[in-house]
C-alpha cells in the first residue's frame, strides 16, 4: 500500500462535501498555494477540503543532482525529449492514494478537482486522465502534458467526461508556450473538453487567472 504524503489540509467550513488535491511545482512544497485559497472567490459553494502534498525530495538532474523536492526527475531542458516515466508512474500512485483517501472519507470522485502548477499541472494530468471514474475537474496551470505517446492509449474512458482549465504565461521561459499549446492540441484531440487561457506573465500566476480559476471552479462545482 502507498504510504500518504504528507500535507496540509484546509476546510472552509466543516463537513467538506468537496475535495481540491493541488500539487506544487519543483523545488517547492504544499505551503506554496496555500495563499491563494484567501484569493479565490469561494463565497456560496459547498465548503471545500483543500489538500496540498509535499512531494518526496529527490536528485533533479538539471539542478546538478541536487537533492529538492519533486513528482518526478527532469533530465533535460525541453522536458519531454528524455522523461523520467518511472518517476511520473510513481508520483501517479502518491496522487491516486490521495484521491482514495478523500473517498474513504465521504466525497466522491465527481467532486473531487485535481489541480496542479508546473510540474503539479504534469502530474494532475498523468493522473487525472488515467483515473477511472470522472473527477470535477482538472486545473492545468503552466505545465504540460507529460508522457504524450501514451496518453491516448491510456486514458480512461470515464476521464473523457473531465472537464480541463489549461492555463499559461506568453512569456514563460520555464515551460514554453508552445509547449503548452501543443498539449491542448493534443488533449482536444483525444476529445477533452479543454477551456484554455494565457496571460501576458512568466512561470508564475496573476489575478485576472485566479479570477479564471474562481469562475471555473464554480461552472464545475454547480
Amino acid at each position: 500500500m502507498t504510504q500518504l504524503l504528507e500535507n496540509i489540509e484546509i476546510e472552509t467550513a466543516p463537513n467538506p462535501t468537496v475535495a481540491v488535491i493541488w500539487l506544487h511545482g519543483l523545488g517547492a512544497d504544499g505551503n506554496d498555494f496555500v495563499p491563494l485559497i484567501h484569493e479565490l472567490d469561494l463565497a456560496g459553494l459547498p465548503a471545500i477540503r483543500f489538500v496540498f502534498p509535499h512531494a518526496k525530495t529527490m536528485p533533479v538532474t538539471i539542478n546538478g543532482g541536487y537533492v529538492m523536492r519533486a513528482w518526478y526527475d527532469i533530465i533535460v531542458n525541453d522536458l519531454t525529449r528524455r522523461e523520467d516515466e518511472n518517476g511520473l508512474r510513481a508520483s501517479q500512485l502518491d496522487v491516486e492514494a490521495l484521491i482514495a483517501r478523500e473517498k474513504a472519507r465521504g466525497i466522491p470522485a465527481s467532486r473531487i478537482i485535481l489541480a496542479g502548477f508546473s510540474q503539479g499541472c504534469a502530474m494532475t494530468l498523468q493522473t487525472g486522465m488515467r483515473h477511472p471514474e470522472k473527477l470535477a475537474g482538472m486545473l492545468c496551470l503552466s505545465g504540460y502534458l507529460p508522457l504524450a505517446a501514451s496518453a491516448a492509449t491510456e486514458r480512461s474512458e470515464a476521464s473523457l467526461a473531465t472537464p480541463i482549465f489549461m492555463a499559461h504565461g506568453r512569456q514563460d521561459g520555464v515551460v514554453p508556450f508552445v509547449r503548452a499549446e501543443q498539449s491542448r492540441d493534443a488533449l482536444q484531440g483525444m476529445g477533452y473538453q479543454v477551456e484554455w487561457h494565457a496571460y501576458q506573465m512568466q512561470h508564475t500566476l496573476c489575478l485576472e487567472e485566479v479570477q479564471d480559476i474562481s469562475k471555473w471552479i464554480r461552472k464545475v462545482l454547480a
